[in-house]
This record gives C-alpha cells, structure tokens and sequence, in this order.
C-alpha cells in the first residue's frame, strides 16, 4: 500500500533530512520535495542548496521551492503533484488551507517539542535557552493554526547539562525519523489515535531576534549558560566590547557554589580575571568562565588563547 500512496514531503534544514531519507529507504512513493528557496551564504554570497533539496537530488527526487507557498501558482504545483499525504518536517512556512485540504490522508508534521508546549519556529532553541531538561518530538495533523493540530504521538528525550541546540536537533531529527516510522503504518490503515492539544497548556516559541542573541549580564551564571549553548551553532550569543560586538560560543557549566555572590559582587558584565581556563565574568548571580569566544573580525577561538594574547584586562565591563 505505501508505494500506491502519493507523498509529497516538506522540509528545509538538517532536521528533515532523516524523516525524508526514512521515507525514501522504506520504499514509500515521494513524487516530489517541496523546500525553500536557496540562500546566499557568506562573504560571496553564493547561492547555497537546502540540506532537504541535497538529499532529495541525490535520490533523484524532483524539488520544488515556492518562494510563498500561499501563491496561487505554488498551490497549483503542489495540486498537480496529486498527493494522498504531506509530510512536512522544519519546513519553513505555514501551509494554507487550499494546499491542507489536498491530500486524504492529511498533512503531517515532524515538530521538535512536546506540543501544546513550544509552538513555533524556534522550539528547540528556547527550551534550552529556558533550562528545560526534557523536550521530545511530536508527530501530528496540521491544521490552519500555528502547530496547533491533532497530536498522533510524541517521543521525550532529554535534555542533558551539556546539550546545545545542535545536539539537541540531531537527537531530535533522528527521533522524529523514528516516530515517523512506527505511526505511518498504522495512521495509512486508520488506526492511529487522534488527541486535540490542551490550549491551556500551550506555549509558543517564536524565531530568534537579535535581542535573544544579546547576553544579559543582569541574568544568573545558570541563565546565561543555558543562552549561550541555546544559540550554538547557529547564531551564537554576543555581547559588547569596546563598542565591537564580541561572541561567545561556549562556556562552563557554573557550579552550585557560583550561583551565591559575595556580599559586594562588582558589577555584571566585569571581567574578574583571563587565564588558560578562559574568561571569568561577573553575572547578577554568580560568575561564568568563558571558553570558546570570537572577537570582531577573528574566528573563534579558545578563550584561553584568547586571554593569553593581553588585550582585554580584568576589570572591564561587557555589555
């Protein structure tokens, strides 16, 4: 039966990239990828390909990137496709109801959180920015609303002290593929469950801005670590020095003893002290050593390294 059922699979980064191979190595009938457009990616700015649209090409899938999917011209592509089934995974715009209502089976989604919490575009970066220590996947029916269909069934997994938004997509994606796996059988001969979502209980989690990228000093060493692995390898945390924005890629994990200040703690944001160990920054509740941060202009490097060159002092402020 899954080779007679027309899928049309909807994704864009990494994340998707397993839940479309996991279709394709299963000998379901993908007739068609539909991914976003190409973006130009540094200095050059060349024209860079989807992850989704590489691993599509490679197995000689047709790929289609609708800049707006709502475009009477993008709806009537996807039509003509005559798909029984949308599966979409991280794919980067809200489907309209003239493309929901095409497939009889419905349109899946392969969400990186345990809906109702973390609707939106950013679920998985905010639930570690928020110290959650447990997110998961779901897999459920899309409807007009923001992540806000049926739910068919989810799968937890941890969140561990050292995770950051990239460990946590690789867990995640793999665990989707996996979900996406068991439940497809039974949803295609009618018998997978169908649970509204509690709208009490939810919560959203809207895309990154730059503000979210800012450290706030003001924030415990416990709040500002989670920030900081929230944001890598993406986009990285940042904050000022000497008017240069400085980034902070990686730090240590505070202590239970660094989250009690003195009783005059110096102000949040100063540099207590540089060694091979890193940077030791003041927060509004204890300190957070710095170890993997990148000036303006440089590329990243070892805070170590970076404190052995002399140019910043203890006693400077960030932020």
């Amino acid at each position: 039966m899954s080779q007679e059922i027309r899928i049309i699979f909807m994704g864009t980064p990494e994340f998707a990239v397993p839940s479309l191979n996991m279709l394709l190595d299963n000998s379901y009938n993908v007739v068609g990828v539909i991914t976003q457009p190409d973006k130009p990616q540094g200095r050059k700015k060349i024209l860079m390909p989807t992850p989704v649209k590489e691993a599509a090409e490679k197995r000689g899938i047709p790929v289609l990137q609708p800049t707006r999917l709502r475009q009477p011209e993008a709806v009537a592509q996807v039509a003509k496709l005559r798909p029984d089934l949308i599966v979409t995974a991280a794919y980067g715009q809200i489907l309209p109801k003239a493309v929901l209502d095409l497939p009889r089976f419905g349109c899946l989604n392969v969400h990186g959180s345990l809906l109702p919490r973390y609707r939106g575009g950013a679920p998985i970066q905010r639930a570690i920015i928020n110290g959650e220590t447990i997110t998961g996947v779901t897999l459920m029916y899309m409807a007009e609303g923001l992540d806000t269909g049926d739910m068919i069934s989810r799968v937890e997994v941890a969140i561990e002290p050292e995770d950051t938004s990239g460990t946590i997509f690789e867990k995640l994606s793999t665990a989707g593929a996996k979900l996406l796996h068991d439940e497809l059988p039974k949803l295609l001969a009618g018998q997978s469950a169908r649970t509204p979502q509690n709208e009490e209980e939810a919560t959203y989690a809207p895309n990154l801005s730059r503000d979210d990228e800012r450290i706030p000093w003001n924030d415990s060493a416990q709040q500002i670590y989670n920030r900081i692995r929230g944001l890598v390898p993406f986009s990285g945390a940042f904050t000022m020095w000497e008017d240069n924005v400085f980034k902070v890629w990686a730090a240590e994990q505070p202590s239970i003893n660094n989250d009690v200040n003195s009783p005059n703690p110096p102000v949040p944001g100063t540099v207590l002290q540089l060694n091979a160990r890193g940077i030791e920054v003041q927060t509004g509740n204890g300190t957070l050593w710095l170890t993997q941060v990148q000036p303006a202009g440089k590329k990243v490097m070892e805070a170590g390294t970076f404190a052995r060159g002399g140019q910043m002092k203890p006693g400077v402020v960030l932020g």
